[in-house]
């Protein structure tokens, strides 16, 4: 039978040689979304049917969305972690960089042992990294190599690894998906992941504070570079004054990039500390967006790029509208045409 990932699989197996008998901790980004949360989900049953002990770690709870996920599994925040002096052998899912899931949890865990991710910036910070950037998501990666491998998938590591990729391939809408991305949901189907509830779960649980902070979000659209780019911004205080959470932003750039004729979609977020964050989404992988974001910090994927910016709201919108119209204006105008 033809591997998922026959550059990766081999190497996985020696992976798991590697770590055999060690306490493994999980380790996932800071405001953790569906791939991230259902890696750490999949990954933690498979090592736990292999005999380890595994605590998945992040510096955020897990969203009430996808808590549906989470059943019996161990999860810590940070303060919890650098507060238990076990020694852990550190595996960092969906991180881009050693610091994605903070700089607190990046002391804890100064040597990375494992490193399995997708983003178009990964760094390859870990001793084993085990890097696509051709995959939609960190969970379609683990799931070609559990299955490359013939390791237990059960029903929840199953539903785990499916809701991961559904929610990185904007339910299969995104043009990193692939022939391979449903031949592996279908897989995953077959072990147990059942799409109605992960789509319920994900799509039909919204809350009053969430649509209210969608209708202001909308109210504050403005368009940019002559209508390819479109901007909304959420104020400090926004969550308060609708009741809503940090958690309820995911997906609202998608309405800023979806409207017709607009190439690139921002989510700008003001900070209680005076930080900004960003979110880019574009439709074209041309654009690079994570090429816009590495300027300001961040990075991420062609289509789909993040950022949190220390320096201040003096002036940060106008100097990420221009450098997003760089970019575009660098793919309306290749070198070859200069």
């Amino acid at each position: 039978m033809e591997k998922f990932y026959p550059e990766f699989s081999a190497r996985f197996a020696q992976f798991l040689e590697h770590i055999r008998g060690r306490r493994i901790a999980i380790v996932g980004h800071a405001r953790p979304d569906g791939d991230c949360i259902g890696s750490q989900v999949a990954l933690a049953r498979v090592l736990g049917t292999l005999g380890h002990e595994v605590l998945c770690v992040n510096p955020d709870l897990v969203p009430r969305r996808l808590q549906f996920l989470v059943p019996g599994m161990r999860f810590a925040r940070t303060d919890e972690m650098l507060a238990d002096r076990t020694d852990y052998t550190a595996i960092f899912v969906d991180c881009a960089d050693h610091a994605r899931a903070g700089e607190r949890l990046k002391g804890r865990f100064p040597v990375v042992t494992g490193n399995i991710d997708h983003h178009l910036s990964s760094a390859g910070f870990a001793e084993w990294n085990f890097v696509d950037v051709h995959s939609a998501a960190t969970a379609e990666v683990l799931a070609g190599m559990f299955f490359d491998n013939g390791l237990t998938v059960d029903a929840q590591t199953a539903q785990g690894l499916y809701t991961g990729i559904l929610t990185d391939t904007g339910q299969f809408r995104f043009t990193s998906t692939t022939r391979r991305t449903f031949l592996l949901a279908a897989e995953l189907m077959a072990r147990g992941a059942k799409p109605t509830e992960a789509g319920f779960e994900l799509y039909e649980r919204e809350t009053t504070g969430k649509l209210q902070l969608l209708e202001r979000f909308l109210a504050s659209l403005r368009m940019e570079c002559g209508g390819r780019v479109c901007v909304g911004t959420l104020p400090n205080g926004i969550f308060e004054a609708t009741g809503s959470t940090a958690e309820d932003t995911e997906g609202l750039v998608d309405y800023a990039r979806c409207i017709d004729g607009v190439d690139v979609g921002v989510l700008i977020e003001e900070r209680p500390d005076g930080a900004m964050k960003a979110s880019l989404r574009a439709k074209n992988p041309a654009f690079r967006l994570d090429r816009v974001a590495a300027q300001f910090g961040g990075g991420g994927h062609a289509c789909a790029a993040g950022l949190n910016y220390k320096g201040g709201a003096a002036g940060f919108r106008e100097k990420l509208v221009a450098a997003i119209a760089a970019q575009i204006a660098a793919v309306d105008t290749p070198e070859e045409k200069k």
